[in-house]
């Protein structure tokens, strides 16, 4: 009987090796924690693929409805929130997934922004040049005027100039800037001469842009001020500009015709140098924002600026650095950037 019993004994601790061990209720949990930090989150994945995809393909979003694609490109700088608050969904959801997937949209925006929140002015340069938007609106132009010279810069450019308000500008610049010339509804003051003054017909049916030759101690520089047509959101039409890049197209073909190897634009250009409606006027010139500045210099509106659509453009001139100045009393912004002419 010993034998027998021993012999039950062995066949039963045999089977129960061959039984499945059971999980606990601990390790079931610790099992779906490590397993589902991986499955939870897809949601948020899928969203950061898109919106890496979105930012990356900017130029392909179709401007036919609406202007959808300039829309897009004006605010993209923007997208980098998105970016964060996937981020905080995705810490949320504990999701290793969708933490993955942001590294997609955040490499992108770098490589399209990252550059702007590098700091890259330097000392040095010939000259400084400034252009305000004044608001035809602005309820005080003398506090405005005054703020622009005390920025002490050799060159201004005015925008957005009503009749009734030019002889304040006059009055208020003329100590400063000896040399001056008003077209239509734009104006440039200057600490150097001026030539070679005309009108920029940019499709309008009136004045808002100009030329004129400024004659520096480095040498002869044209110098265009120019104040593109608004873009409006209208409920039925979406974001329409159509007049603006008309504008664009016209101004983009001044400046190629310009004869003189040094040329700067001055203005309100109502557009991003993302956006593609502009490419007839960045495609020659470079921004002096982005190429030397330490931040996205957004310029409008006033009271939490979103966009840099007041723009200092070069050709065959070196960006030294950028700046945007305090509020003025004007819904703009004012730019400025101090460049070198000399070889």
């Amino acid at each position: 009987m010993t034998q027998a019993y021993g012999a039950d004994l062995s066949t039963g601790d045999k089977a129960r090796e061959r039984q499945p061990v059971m999980d606990t209720p601990k390790r079931a949990r610790f099992r779906w924690r490590r397993e589902g930090m991986w499955r939870r989150g897809i949601v948020v994945a899928v969203l950061a693929v898109l919106l890496a995809l979105l930012m990356s393909l900017h130029s392909e979003v179709p401007n036919r409805i609406g202007n959808l694609g300039s829309l897009l490109e004006t605010f993209l700088p923007w997208f980098g929130l998105g970016v964060l608050l996937l981020l905080v969904l995705a810490l949320v959801r504990r999701s290793a997934t969708a933490s993955a997937a942001l590294l997609l949209p955040a490499l992108v925006w770098i490589n399209l922004f990252g550059g702007l929140i590098v700091d890259k002015n330097a000392e040095g340069g010939d000259l400084t040049v400034l252009t305000h938007n004044v608001n035809a609106q602005n309820p005080d132009p003398v506090r405005t005027a005054k703020a622009v010279v005390a920025d002490g810069a050799d060159i201004v450019a005015l925008e957005e100039l009503p009749e009734t308000q030019v002889p304040t500008y006059v009055n208020q610049l003329k100590h400063a800037y000896p040399y001056r010339s008003v077209q239509g509804t734009v104006g440039l003051w200057s600490k150097y001469p001026i030539s070679a003054v005309k009108p920029v017909d940019i499709r309008l049916g009136w004045t808002r842009a100009m030329r004129a030759t400024v004659a520096t101690p480095n040498g002869d520089l044209a110098v265009y001020v120019a104040h593109l047509p608004s873009v409006r959101v209208k409920f039925n039409a979406g974001f329409t500009a159509n007049q603006r890049d008309n504008s664009a197209d016209a101004l983009g073909d001044a400046i190629a015709g310009e004869t003189l190897p040094r040329t700067i634009l001055l203005g309100d250009l109502n557009g991003t140098m993302n956006d593609r409606a502009l490419s007839p006027i960045t495609s020659q010139m470079r921004s002096a924002q982005g190429a030397a500045g330490d931040d996205f210099g957004f310029s409008w509106p006033t009271d939490f600026p979103m966009a840099r659509i007041d723009q200092i453009l070069v050709k065959g001139i070196t960006p030294v650095s950028s700046s945007v100045l305090p509020a003025t009393g004007s819904d703009h912004l004012p730019v400025a950037a101090r460049v070198a002419l000399a070889p």
